[in-house]
């Protein structure tokens, strides 16, 4: 796993749950620029993605490849489903839905850092 696009994806995800629950407690329905941020975080997610997957195939592969898949076929889908959901939720809670999505990408992306740090015996 990439150090520094994992930290970049996590610290997005954390400011971006921040405002999305500051938006929530002020009782706004989600924006367009709300949104926006959403698929921002999905193509960083998505890039975090692709290089994990990357680096399936130069030989460093972690001693539990099928959880690993696992883990980043959720975090690739989470941000797109959070955003679905969202805009089916015209209101104030449309943006919880938002927040708590952005909480969870961190947990997802720290779990796959601590399955890649296990290498294959």
């Amino acid at each position: 796993m990439n150090g520094p696009l994992s930290v970049a994806t996590i610290v997005v995800a954390l400011v971006l749950a921040v405002w999305y629950f500051a938006r929530t407690a002020l009782d706004r329905a989600p924006s367009r620029t709300d949104l926006l941020a959403t698929v921002g975080l999905g193509v960083l997610v998505t890039v975090l993605v692709v290089v994990a997957v990357a680096g399936l195939f130069d030989g460093s592969r972690p001693a539990d490849t099928t959880t690993f898949v696992g883990y980043l076929i959720t975090t690739a889908g989470f941000a797109p489903a959070a955003l679905i959901l969202a805009r089916m939720e015209p209101t104030r809670w449309g943006n919880l839905i938002l927040g708590i999505g952005a909480v969870v990408l961190p947990v997802l992306v720290l779990r796959l850092q601590q399955i890649a740090s296990v290498p294959v015996a």
